[in-house]
């Protein structure tokens, strides 16, 4: 219910500061109403259909199809802290229980299988909608997609069962674990400046929702280089994770109804380490900034469209100017300041 209500307060938050052309014509009160009631994220993506539609089957302008980019980001961006908060969660509780009873249905297997899928499929979603305000020729490929989908994925599986595992035998263990890295994530995320929300109570509201992700997950929230803070959170991640492994070892009494666990716990770090290569392998090759150094350098970044740098799709209307959407893309790409000064709304990056 905390995490919802998360999501619907971030929601409520984006309408309110968005600019009003790029708000759905309905009574601020209604819209208050339905956020309330835990259905600000429905009413979103049913106007974001509506929109579509028009795109799709009507001879939309330009911005109508940059508002589409901007509705569609939005809701990828909730569905991201809804899987976070509430799916992922309830995904280790689950695994959790099956461990701890031993007994697993085909159904369940299938279920669990498919959530694992599903968390890595909202973070490529939301890396795709991101890209999607890039122009076309820096937009995400299929071969890039599954490169970063199972990156997420391989990443992402040992975290989630070396918490389930812990759990199994120290349930009151991940009660303090929990609210301790949380904290750490938390601080983390302060010290790097984040500039997201328009003021600073909904600031601290985003910054704790990210850290939630952060305890499971990377997910980049400050400008410049992020080769040094990737390098400090995995190797953060990777420690936490293997003294939660040695934890449950230690409390581990071989048995054959468990027998099967410990191939499976020694096999998570090489799951890992695989992650952390397809990673590399990503930004080192697929990433958008390896097609701009190789086109030229990003002094010459241009946000109207300037050759040899990055091109970004802008509204051609300059009070449809969105922060939120230029502070994605000043954390994601190192623009230069005639960039950033150029930069309008549907200008975001990775």
């Amino acid at each position: 219910a905390a995490a919802s209500a998360a999501a619907q307060a971030c929601s409520w938050l984006w309408l309110r500061s968005d600019p009003p052309a790029l708000r759905p014509a309905v009574p601020v009160a209604l819209l208050a109403a339905l956020h309330l009631l835990q259905l600000g994220f429905f009413f979103r993506c049913l106007h974001a259909l509506k929109v579509g539609w028009k795109v799709c089957w009507a001879k939309a302008e330009e911005d109508e199809q940059r508002r589409m980019a901007f509705l569609s980001h939005d809701i990828s961006m909730l569905r991201l802290f809804e899987t976070f908060l509430e799916n992922t969660p309830q995904l280790t509780l689950l695994l959790y229980i099956i461990l701890r009873t031993n007994k697993a249905e085909l159904s369940q297997g299938l279920g669990i299988g498919t959530a694992f899928l599903c968390v890595s499929w909202s973070l490529l979603d939301y890396h795709q909608s991101l890209r999607s305000f890039l122009q076309d020729k820096y937009e995400l490929s299929l071969g890039s997609s599954i490169i970063y989908f199972l990156w997420n994925l391989f990443l992402i599986c040992p975290r989630i069962l070396v918490v389930a595992l812990f759990a199994l035998f120290w349930p009151y263990g991940v009660a303090v674990h929990f609210p301790l890295v949380w904290l750490a994530m938390f601080l983390w995320v302060s010290l790097q400046g984040t500039d997201f929300m328009e003021s600073s109570g909904p600031e601290q509201l985003y910054r704790a929702m990210v850290a939630v992700i952060l305890y499971f997950s990377w997910f980049n929230v400050a400008q410049g280089r992020t080769l040094y803070r990737s390098i400090i959170y995995h190797g953060f991640i990777l420690v936490d994770s293997m003294l939660l492994a040695l934890a449950w070892l230690w409390g581990w009494a071989p048995s054959e109804e468990y027998s099967y666990l410990l191939p499976v716990v020694s096999a998570a770090l090489p799951c890992y380490l695989l992650g952390l290569g397809l990673r590399v392998t990503y930004y080192k090759w697929l990433h958008p900034n390896v097609q701009v150094q190789q086109e030229g350098s990003y002094d010459e970044v241009d946000a109207s469209g300037g050759s040899g740098g990055l091109e970004f799709h802008s509204f051609l209307e300059p009070d449809l100017v969105n922060r939120r959407m230029q502070w994605l893309a000043q954390t994601q790409f190192p623009l230069s300041r005639l960039a950033r000064q150029q930069f309008l709304n549907g200008a975001a990056a990775v």
